[in-house]
C-alpha cells in the first residue's frame, strides 16, 4: 500500500480524452493521486480533524462554501448568492463584493448548454468540459453564448420553465440515464423562450445571444459498477472512509461501501492509503 502526505483535500480534477474518455485525479496539497488504475482495488481517506480555509488558511471548524471560513464566505465574490443564481449579478450596481474578480470570472463569455446526468438538464458554465464532468453529465450541448454570467442565468431562467436545472445526484450514481437526442430537444425548446430571448438582446444589445450549432458531446465515466442503493460517507461523522474503489462518477468517489462527494469536503486534512 502507498500512502500519501496529509494535506488540504481540493475538488477532483479530471480530463476529457478525445474520445469521451474521463481520467480523474485526487489533489491532496500538492499530490495528484491518479485514480483510474485504483479501480477496483482498496483505497482509504482518512480526515486527521482539521480545516484550514482554503483563502487564508484559518482553521475553522466548519468549512462554508466548500474549503472557506465563515470570515472569507462573507467577504469573497466567489461565495456570494448570485454565484448560485447568476440573475440576481449586482455587479452592474457597483455592489460587488470583488468588481475587479466580478470582471475576469462574471464579465466574460459563458455557455447555456443542456445535459444528460440525471436526465435532461439546462445549465450554464465558462468551463467546458469541466462543468459537466462535475455534474456527471453523460451528454451535453451547448446551445447558447452569452457576453456575462448575468445573461446567462437569464436564459436559464428562462429554459427552467420546460426543462430542470438540478441534477438528482442519487439517480446519477446509479448509472447513465438513457441517452437523449439533445439537438432535437433544443430544437424543440428554442422557440418556448424566443419572447424572452428578443428581451434580453433587447436589453443587452442585439447579439447578446449567439445561438450556437454545436455537436452533441459525449462523456464516458469510469465506473466498473454502479450501486443499487446510495448511501454517503460524511467526515464529519466518520473520520475513515474506506473500501474498495469501483469509479468516480462528477465529484463522487464511488466505493462499495458507499460514495462520497469530495468537493464537498474541500480544506479538510486527509492522507490516503491506495494500492
Amino acid at each position: 500500500m502507498q500512502q500519501s502526505d496529509i494535506g488540504p483535500l481540493q475538488k477532483l480534477t479530471a480530463q476529457l480524452s478525445s474520445d469521451g474518455k474521463i481520467a480523474y485525479q485526487l489533489p491532496i496539497g500538492d499530490q495528484r493521486i491518479e485514480l483510474n488504475p485504483l479501480i477496483g482495488k482498496t483505497l482509504s481517506l482518512h480526515f486527521h480533524g482539521n480545516i484550514a480555509c482554503k483563502q487564508c488558511g484559518r482553521k475553522t471548524k466548519k468549512s462554508y462554501s466548500q474549503g472557506f471560513c465563515f470570515p472569507c464566505m462573507q467577504k469573497l465574490a466567489q461565495c456570494d448568492m448570485c454565484m448560485m443564481k447568476p440573475e440576481t449579478c449586482h455587479h452592474h450596481l457597483g455592489t460587488c463584493r470583488e468588481p475587479e474578480w466580478g470582471i475576469k470570472n462574471c464579465m466574460i463569455p459563458h455557455y447555456v448548454y443542456l445535459a444528460n446526468t440525471s436526465g435532461l438538464k439546462v445549465g450554464i458554465t465558462r468551463q467546458i468540459p469541466t462543468r459537466w464532468i462535475d455534474q456527471g453529465a453523460t451528454q451535453a450541448l451547448p446551445i447558447f453564448k452569452v457576453s456575462t454570467r448575468l445573461q446567462s442565468g437569464l436564459v436559464e431562467i428562462a429554459l427552467a420553465e420546460f426543462v430542470a436545472d438540478k441534477t438528482n445526484w442519487r439517480a446519477m450514481l446509479k448509472g447513465s440515464a438513457e441517452p437523449i437526442d439533445l439537438i432535437e430537444k433544443s430544437k424543440e425548446l428554442k422557440p418556448l423562450i424566443s419572447d424572452k430571448l428578443a428581451d434580453i438582446n433587447l436589453r443587452f444589445g442585439v447579439d447578446a445571444v449567439e445561438e450556437l450549432n454545436e455537436n452533441i458531446v459525449d462523456l464516458h465515466f469510469p465506473v466498473s459498477e454502479y450501486l443499487t442503493k446510495i448511501s454517503s460517507h460524511n467526515f464529519d461523522k466518520t473520520p475513515i472512509v474506506s473500501g474498495t474503489l469501483l469509479g468516480i462518477k462528477g465529484q463522487y468517489l464511488i466505493f462499495d461501501t458507499g460514495v462520497i462527494n469530495i468537493r464537498k469536503f474541500s480544506s479538510y486534512q486527509v492522507d490516503a492509503q491506495f494500492g
